[in-house]
């Protein structure tokens, strides 16, 4: 079946990531906030690398498990963060920073309550 270990790390690999981008970004509600300074938009550069590195490591994650372990959890748009990963990486110069906003308030949230759900589903041998 799947490596449990090796899963539990890569979903905690993410969680961290999360946490990371939470703790980085309370200071800023709105893309404006980010645009409007150096720091703002260092800020917004940090995110969107660890925007990546999720991306990175559900693509490996879904990868390493034939593809059928992300599907157990339906209420994630798998392949659109892995997209966004795509984006981010090759298309940086065009990234919009109202949809980065997006992710963190919307989706990061939604994304660390299946992180969650995923480390209590696991079991480790």
């Amino acid at each position: 079946m799947y490596d449990s270990s090796r899963i539990l790390l890569m979903i905690n690999r993410i969680e961290d990531a999360i946490s990371l981008i939470k703790s980085n970004t309370k200071h800023y509600n709105s893309a404006e906030d980010y645009l409007r300074s150096q720091d703002g938009m260092f800020a917004l550069s940090g995110v969107c690398m660890q925007l990546i590195f999720i991306g990175e490591t559900v693509k490996v994650l879904d990868t390493k498990t034939n593809h059928d372990y992300l599907i157990k959890y339906p209420e994630i748009p798998w392949n659109a963060i892995m997209g966004l990963r795509d984006i981010i990486a090759h298309e940086y110069h065009h990234i919009d920073a109202e949809e980065i906003v997006n992710v963190i308030n919307k989706d990061l949230p939604v994304l660390l309550q299946t992180i969650e759900k995923m480390k209590e589903d696991i079991k480790i041998p």
